[in-house]
Order: structure tokens, then C-alpha cells, then sequence
């Protein structure tokens, strides 16, 4: 068999609807051998609970499907079980909220060689469904990801992994590049990236590379959205926390800018639901990646990743 220049990686757990969406959308890509192209799932559940959906999927995939199950919870875990099987020159990953256009992986792909960059990210556009009318415009801009707009090119920053493009040869680890040490909080990707950023790694923008992403309905909320904000504002605090050495002023200076943005947007907020004012769910977002900022260790972490699914 030969070798795929790409492997398509999808991380899941129990979202057989979601996984079925990404990677039926995998199948469609245009301007891209098939013959190149393989799609890895790998089954972050206890059980194998995707892989008969895999099995059945793989009966209609274009390219070869790869099941992976990795019992051991963690997002880190679920990660370095795909890359471990890949075969890929470049790996591509989709998360299992995610839709990608026809065009997606060609405009990664061209944005790689244009600018010969170690890792390419795409924008992401929240779609939440038409019967939800409360904080919609702030849900679906809470799932997006606008990133640096319609400018393509190279970028001196980083996103997330769902909707990007890595050339393994630039991955500290070919194999294992994520962390374990992320599966409780997730960050994985962070984490990685730095320190490839560190090293001198090239990062671009494709603003033509984008997906959708259709978050499950339970996550169209406030209590669930605002407690994923305040996680995403620990991020700072904890990641100067946890370097080699401890960055002592650098969690001092994150924590007083928290409490200044906690502060300042807490009122703003109090004051816009007081007036019912369209963009209170906006400001309290803000209020809460504050407080994390200043509220980011021990009994204040939020767990959002490593869990087992409920039996």
C-alpha cells in the first residue's frame, strides 16, 4: 500500500452523529488525490462505541479508513493514538463538531506550500441550529474561530488544532508530540505549538480553509460557555505556572490584568443585563476569561477533557 502524503485525523468520543458529518465531508474533498489521503479515527471511549459507524463509513470512503480505539481517556491521549498510526507526511484535523467544504484540505495544503509553513490553521464558523433565538449571535461567535480575518499568510501566533494542517517532520515527536500532562485541562495543542513557536517554527493563516462547527446542543449555553471561557482565561496564568523554571512574574502579571478585566467587564456586564442589552452574554464572557486569569490553580481548575463518558 502506498504511502498517504496526508492523513486525515478525527478525534471522537460518543458523537456518532458528528463523527458521521465529519467524515462523510472528508470523502468530498476536490482538488486533492484521493490516492494521497487517508482518514484515521481514533475512539476516545472506554468501549468501541464508533466502530461500527467506522466500519460502515469506510465502505464508502474515496481513500483508506483507519479505526484507532483508545480506551485511556484524555484529548492527549486520544491525539498521540491517531499520530501514532498515521502514515502521513502532513497530518489534518478535523474535530467531530466539524463540517469541512469541498475545498478545505487543498486550501491548507496550497497555503503550506506557499509559504512553506510547519503548521497552517483555518478559520471556524460556530453554526448553531435555526430554533435557537437566545445569545445566538454570541454562541455561534463563542464556537468560531475568526482568527486574523480574510489576510493570508504567515502569522506570528497560533490556534487550536481542530481545523489545521502539521508537517510531521516539524513535530518535536513524530509519534507522541502531545502532552499527557494536558488531558485533564486541555491546552494540548497550546502547548505543543509554543513550543514549536520557540524553536522557530513557521505558523500561517488560510482564511479559504475554513469549517463549520456544529456544537451539540447541550453546549448552547451560557452556564457551559461561561465556564469554558473562565478555563480558557486559567490558560495563561497556568502555563507560566507549569514552566521550566516557574514564570513567578509572568502568573503575577496575568493575575493582575484578570482582576483589572474582571473587575472592569463584571460591572459592564451587571449593568447590560440590567438593561437587557444584546451584548451581556459578550461582556460576562469577557469577565469570566478574567477571573480565570486570577483564579487559576488548584480547586479553581476546570476539568474539561481526560473525563470517561458516562456508562
Amino acid at each position: 500500500m502506498a504511502t498517504p502524503r496526508v492523513s486525515l485525523i478525527i478525534p471522537t468520543q460518543r458523537r456518532l452523529d458528528g463523527l458521521a458529518t465529519a467524515a462523510r465531508s472528508t470523502f468530498l474533498q476536490a482538488g486533492v488525490d484521493p490516492a494521497t489521503l487517508e482518514l484515521v479515527v481514533v475512539d476516545n471511549d472506554q468501549v468501541p462505541s464508533a466502530k461500527a459507524l467506522v466500519q460502515a463509513l469506510a465502505a464508502d470512503a474515496p481513500f483508506p479508513v483507519v479505526y484507532v480505539h483508545e480506551p485511556e481517556p484524555g484529548v492527549a491521549n486520544a491525539r498521540n493514538a491517531a499520530m501514532a498510526k498515521a502514515r502521513g507526511d502532513f497530518i489534518a484535523f478535523l474535530d467531530d463538531d466539524e463540517e469541512a467544504p469541498a475545498g478545505w484540505l487543498a486550501a491548507l495544503l496550497a497555503a503550506q506550500a506557499r509559504y512553506d509553513a510547519d503548521v497552517v490553521f483555518g478559520p471556524v464558523r460556530g453554526r448553531a441550529p435555526a430554533g435557537l433565538v437566545k445569545h445566538r449571535a454570541y454562541l455561534e461567535w463563542f464556537f468560531s474561530r475568526v482568527g486574523d480575518g480574510p489576510r493570508e499568510g504567515v502569522i506570528d501566533h497560533y490556534y487550536g488544532c481542530g481545523d489545521s494542517l502539521l508537517r510531521r517532520a516539524s513535530l518535536p515527536d513524530p509519534k507522541a508530540p502531545f502532552s499527557a500532562l494536558r488531558n485533564h485541562i486541555g491546552g494540548e495543542d497550546d502547548l505543543l505549538f509554543g513550543g514549536m513557536k520557540a524553536k522557530g517554527a513557521t505558523f500561517a493563516w488560510a482564511p479559504d480553509a475554513w469549517v463549520w462547527e456544529d456544537p451539540v446542543p447541550s453546549r448552547l449555553t451560557l452556564d457551559y460557555t461561561i465556564a469554558r471561557a473562565f478555563a480558557y482565561g486559567q490558560g495563561p496564568s497556568a502555563h507560566c505556572a507549569i514552566s521550566t523554571p516557574p514564570d513567578r512574574l509572568g502568573v503575577a502579571r496575568w493575575m493582575a490584568i484578570g482582576m483589572g478585566q474582571a473587575g472592569v467587564f463584571g460591572l459592564i456586564a451587571a449593568v447590560q443585563w440590567l438593561v437587557r442589552s444584546p451584548r451581556f452574554a459578550f461582556t460576562l464572557d469577557r469577565a469570566a476569561r478574567g477571573l480565570g486569569k486570577t483564579l487559576w490553580w488548584g480547586p479553581f481548575k476546570i476539568h474539561f477533557y481526560g473525563l470517561r463518558a458516562p456508562t
